[in-house]
């Protein structure tokens, strides 16, 4: 293995919202726990990794959470703390390096190719620095694509550190159920199924013309991405057109359970939008629905704007225009037509 080929690196902190309270109250530790909502109507945030085990998960509605656990602590969430501290895990990495691709307010993509450092190395920086400085965890993926590296990062966790060289594929992404394959969704996964197709070694037999009529343009990239293909460079945050957030979650059609989902959201994007001084017009609001069709509705605004308040309206007024006529499973908000803030007030001074 020849670790200086490997220059893209994933990290992904270890369920971030729960570790951050569980640091600052250790009393929370060993304990099942979450970060969410306080009234049954609300949603999980995040689950630590003790009340995982009882199958609760993120999105999972409060009053099925408390059901599989008896015992489970639930914490509210402080969005304005947890933005916080990711400025100061997001500080770290970048006294190493800009190529910095955030994906989240606790994920990112990190290109270390013009370091006088491997990625092993950066990697062991980084984690040292932010067990030391902030007393937290994280996992890391290793590989010479984005798409392993993404695979990587999530095969340990927590703490893990993961490295996919290229002699080591495809043999690697066999045993993977095709969840793991980013561009397959639960539907396709469904279909594959009644064909015989359940991990990626299946997927493999099957040429890309049958992918493409399956998938449709995702298809090429799919085929590409289980033969360890990923031509995506790391893109520093600013370059991206869009910013939000969604989430799957057990079939609903409780509409207050969702604006309140929704308001989350406003406030998460709201959030990641003024740390990396950034504003936005275009407001878009996404259902999928039990059968898994996808609706949208969008707009965009006269003015610019990162105000919680102001994307929650906007969000508020879209959602209202789609229906409720079967059960959602997947809620979505992204804020897009991105400018950085010193553009925006140049523009309307």
């Amino acid at each position: 293995m020849d670790i200086e080929k490997l220059n893209i690196i994933h990290m992904d902190m270890d369920a971030f919202y729960a570790s951050v309270e569980e640091r600052d109250n250790p009393k929370l530790k060993g304990k099942p726990m979450v970060v969410g909502g306080r009234s049954n109507r609300g949603i999980v945030t995040t689950a630590n990794y003790q009340a995982r085990k009882y199958g609760i998960h993120s999105a999972m509605p409060l009053f099925m959470a408390r059901q599989l656990c008896k015992d489970l602590i639930v914490v509210p969430v402080r969005h304005d703390h947890y933005t916080q501290v990711s400025r100061q895990v997001f500080d770290i990495v970048h006294e190493l390096t800009d190529m910095v691709e955030k994906l989240s307010i606790d994920e990112a993509f990190i290109d270390v190719k013009d370091l006088d450092i491997n990625s092993l190395e950066a990697c062991q920086y980084i984690r040292k620095k932010v067990q030391e400085e902030l007393g937290l965890t994280m996992s890391f993926g290793i590989s010479y694509n984005k798409f392993l590296a993404k695979i990587a990062s999530d095969y340990e966790k927590p703490s893990g550190l993961t490295i996919i060289s290229e002699d080591m594929m495809p043999e690697f992404l066999y045993p993977f159920p095709l969840s793991k394959v980013y561009g397959i969704g639960p539907k396709s996964q469904e279909r594959f199924k009644s064909f015989g197709v359940t991990t990626v070694k299946d997927l493999m037999a099957l040429d890309e013309d049958f992918l493409v009529k399956i998938l449709g343009k995702a298809g090429r990239d799919v085929y590409a991405r289980i033969r360890g293909i990923d031509p995506r460079p790391v893109e520093p945050y600013s370059k991206r057109k869009s910013l939000g957030t969604e989430r799957t979650f057990e079939p609903t059609r409780n509409e207050k359970l969702l604006v309140d989902m929704l308001e989350k959201f406003a406030e998460e994007v709201s959030e990641d939008l003024k740390e990396k001084r950034i504003q936005g017009k275009t407001i878009i609001v996404k259902l999928k629905y039990d059968d898994f069709s996808v609706h949208t509705r969008s707009k965009t605004m006269d003015l610019y704007t990162n105000d919680k308040e102001k994307i929650f309206d906007q969000g508020l007024e879209l959602f209202k225009e789609l229906k409720l006529d079967r059960q959602v499973r997947l809620l979505g908000l992204t804020v897009g037509n991105l400018l950085d803030d010193h553009i925006v007030q140049m523009t309307f001074l």
